[in-house]
Parts: C-alpha cells; structure tokens; sequence
C-alpha cells in the first residue's frame, strides 16, 4: 500500500518533483549520475530521473483509464447476460469467445497496425481485449447470484433490468470484481509497457516507461543499469498491486491465519 500511494502521489505532483520537462534537452547524451543529472540523460540529452517521474503519470494513469473502460463494459454486459440469459447471453458469449480466442498481443498488434498507433486507439483496443475476460468472470459470477430467492423476488415485485443489474446483483459481486480489477491492472500496465517497448504504445517524445526501456538499452552493454530503473519500477508496482489483491482475497474470504 505504501508503494502504491507513493507511486500515486509521484503521478500526482510529476510537474512538481521532476527538476525538468518531460520533453526538455538539458545536456548531452548519456551523460553520467551526477548532481545535475541524478540518473543521467537519455539518448537525446533528456533529465533520466525527469522522464522517469513523468512517466509514472503515463503509464499508471494510462493503464488505470483502460482497465476502468473495460471493467465497465465487461462487468455490465457480463451481469446483463447473465439477468437476461437465453439468445442475448449467447450471443454476447460467442462474441467473447470469437475475442479470447486470438492471443490478445497478436489481436493489439494487428488493430493498432490498422487504425494507427495513438493514445486514444492504443487504450480502445486494450480496452477491447480485456473486456472478455472480465465479462467471463462477472457473468459467472452473476449466475451464481441471480438464481437466489431475492431475486425472483424482485421479478415478481416488478423490477426492471436496470435495478436487477445495480442493486439486487451489482453489490453482491463487487467483491470478486474489485479484487479482479487489481489483478487485471496489471496485466494492461504490463501490455502498455510492451507496446510501447515494441513501438506501437505510447509515443515520443512522451514519457513511459516501456519506451524508456526501449530508446536506452544500449547502455546495458557499457555496465550502466539506468535502463533497468523503468524496468524495476514496473516490477515493484506490479508486485506491490499483487500483494495488496492477495489480501483483499484473503480478508474477504473470511479465511483466518
């Protein structure tokens, strides 16, 4: 949790903390840790410890929009097929499996390549990929809850679609959900962090931490560990939201030491 709110608090205040601009030529290439440039300078002559901070509000807030867009989506269509059931929850079901069944790097790959590779695509179709898995688990989750006794009791008091799905079914997955969302953060932190490594994520000249990997890794042959500092704090971070979903499983599962 610490990680976490320092991580948050770093995105929040990038402007603030960083000693220099995102995008700024301070000095030369690769110039060394010094007390000017702490973790030196890019290939471009760009504050390392700048970018990297600038980064943060990049990739986290990034990958935080797009799990919230496919969260949304996925949850409510899950939980409405799973209300409605019959043809609508077969058809949204074969749509899922028609999505799952291509390997989701190989589906980015190819949507980016067509509608190009921007901000707004790059989170739409990342958006689109993890739709399905989280679809799968809130409508399993939801068939699980809507065959109870309250709920037919809301059918027969005349409740619409809308109140079945946010009050009868809604809170009664949440936990699953929210434990699954933190799950599935990481795993679009981590597929922004790879697109932009393999050049169709985020873009330059803005910071991320992917790409940052990418534009400095010839410093690892000289013995320079800069370009491993984006690559340690996507691990911390991931590792951090990791330990964190383990305990809200683990509290909300009533399990005891």
């Amino acid at each position: 949790m610490a990680v976490i709110l320092l991580v948050a608090i770093i995105a929040i205040l990038a402007p603030v903390i960083a000693p220099y601009g995102e995008t700024a030529v301070v000095g030369e290439q690769y110039e060394p840790w010094s007390s000017q440039f702490l973790l030196g300078t890019d290939n471009l002559g760009r504050d390392m410890f700048s970018r990297l901070i600038y980064g943060t509000r990049n990739t986290v807030g990034l990958a935080l929009l797009t799990t919230a867009i496919a969260f949304t989506v996925g949850s409510l269509l899950g939980i409405v097929a799973a209300v409605v059931g019959g043809m609508t929850d077969r058809l949204l079901s074969r749509i899922i499996d028609v999505i799952m069944a291509i390997p989701s790097l190989i589906l980015a790959l190819m949507l980016l390549t067509i509608v190009g590779a921007s901000i707004a695509s790059m989170v739409l179709v990342i958006a689109l990929i993890y739709v399905a898995p989280v679809f799968r688990l809130a409508r399993a989750s939801a068939q699980s809850v809507v065959v109870m006794d309250y709920i037919q009791a809301a059918r027969l008091r005349g409740e619409g679609l809308g109140w079945l799905v946010v009050r009868e079914v809604l809170p009664n997955i949440a936990s699953t959900l929210v434990a699954e969302f933190g799950l599935r953060f990481c795993f679009v932190f981590l597929f922004i962090a790879a697109l932009s490594f393999l050049g169709l994520g985020i873009q330059p000249p803005t910071a991320d931490w992917g790409s940052m990997l990418k534009e400095n890794a010839t410093l690892i042959s000289f013995g320079d560990i800069t370009p491993l500092l984006p690559a340690a704090a996507i691990a911390v971070l991931t590792v951090s939201i990791n330990f964190v979903v383990d305990w809200m499983l683990h509290r909300s599962s009533g399990l005891k030491d």
